[in-house]
């Protein structure tokens, strides 16, 4: 393994592919990969199952062991994590204060439609509204690039890796 940057973690709301890109730029720099839903609490989860929206109390723990885990992987690796708010940003910089974001950013419709078509995910789709209204895009002083999530794997991967 050979890390060659300061761990990315890959964010957006529910369904705009940060799973799926996340793994596939750790396999490209050949850097460690997490799933920050891998480390939801289980009230978490059956509270998103259930159809409600996690508050910021539920999600500080959590943003906590996704810091943690960025803690240790310092040295490079990437986490796929919603990171909706700045201050959810601001508390995994705690962490890890080199850490980059790469926001995968996808219109209402688009995001819906792939929803629509995943199956087995623990996040109904009657939640992409309160997803899209706690998001908070990236800011001019933040590490990171904001890029469609309509591009295929490879060229969002290819746009972020040329920054």
């Amino acid at each position: 393994m050979s890390p060659t940057r300061p761990p990315i973690v890959v964010m957006g709301v529910s369904g705009s592919g940060k799973s799926t890109v996340g793994a596939a730029l750790a396999r490209r720099l050949n850097v460690p990969f997490a799933d920050a839903d891998a480390l939801h609490p289980q009230t978490n989860i059956a509270k998103m199952a259930a159809g409600n929206p996690l508050d910021d109390n539920d999600r500080h723990p959590w943003l906590d062991a996704v810091g943690e885990w960025l803690a240790d992987h310092c040295d490079g690796g990437v986490m796929s994590c919603s990171a909706l708010k700045r201050t959810y940003r601001d508390q995994l910089r705690q962490y890890c204060p080199t850490v980059e974001f790469l926001h995968l950013r996808g219109s209402p419709a688009l995001i819906a439609a792939r929803q629509a078509a995943r199956t087995g995910h623990f996040m109904p789709a009657s939640l992409l509204k309160s997803q899209f209204e706690t998001l908070e895009p990236l800011e001019p002083d933040e590490r990171g690039r904001t890029i469609d999530a309509d591009n295929s794997v490879d060229m969002i991967i290819g746009e972020y890796l040329r920054s």
